[in-house]
């Protein structure tokens, strides 16, 4: 997501909450949940960037239209994530449902009188922004500089990290989305997709189940194909000199 903050940290207005919220995530807290099922759009690009989102459960594809009609995936969000920080007027982007989804809905206006009020609140913004920045970069490097095969690494590596960070106890990927998503996302064709997960799984670094699920044989030498040769939880590390896998 493209960070463009519209908060005013010097504006001093009332807060409709009796306790001021900590988190973010407590400014949602006593919010009515709403429901999407698959396939329904949260909000269009280009609507009135009216609210703040928290999602709850599921996962949404957020993307743009370009002006061929190709659509570019931008990310995904899934429960936890915080959606509509970054906007001013007018939302930059579609985010639909990918599976069923539960969100609470913020007004904005509320959300910038919140975060104007509460100096525990503007870190936390800011930390979250400076974040989704971080996240925009790393998308750009991938499309700019990595192969099929690196791009689709780097994001089943970045899928199994939001796993375990979730509590997952085995390396196993639950991938929502399609492989049409994944390519649109990673700026492939479908087919290279497919190939390429075809190609992962007969080097014994992946394990498919079915279309939605991937697991993780060797993370060290996914983290290695992917250039992150830091990730070595599983035995292996990359040599400096020679570019060898070596145990430690």
């Amino acid at each position: 997501m493209f960070v463009e903050s519209a908060i005013n940290p010097g504006r001093a207005v009332p807060s409709p909450f009796a306790v001021q919220p900590d988190s973010l995530h407590a400014l949602f807290s006593k919010l009515p949940a709403e429901n999407l099922s698959a396939g329904k759009i949260l909000f269009l690009e280009g609507d009135a960037a009216t609210s703040v989102f928290e999602v709850l459960e599921g996962s949404l594809r957020i993307f743009r239209i370009l002006g061929d009609g190709r659509r570019v995936i931008t990310g995904f969000l899934n429960a936890g994530d915080i959606l509509g920080l970054s906007f001013r007027s007018h939302y930059i982007y579609t985010a639909e449902a990918i599976t069923p989804v539960t969100v609470r809905r913020l007004s904005r206006k509320v959300f910038e009188a919140e975060v104007a009020n509460s100096a525990e609140l503007r870190p936390v913004v800011f930390n979250q922004m400076s974040d989704e920045m971080a996240a925009a970069q790393d998308q750009m490097v991938l499309l700019s500089t990595k192969n099929a095969e690196e791009r689709l690494c780097s994001f089943l590596l970045k899928e199994l990290q939001r796993a375990l960070k979730a509590g997952a106890v085995q390396p196993l990927v639950h991938l929502a989305m399609t492989r049409l998503d994944i390519a649109d996302y990673l700026g492939l064709t479908i087919e290279t997709v497919s190939r390429t997960m075809t190609k992962l799984s007969s080097k014994g670094v992946i394990s498919t189940s079915g279309r939605h699920s991937v697991k993780v044989l060797k993370r060290g030498l996914l983290a290695q194909l992917a250039g992150d040769g830091d990730e070595c939880e599983d035995g292996w590390r990359p040599a400096v000199a020679h570019g060898e896998r070596l145990r430690h």
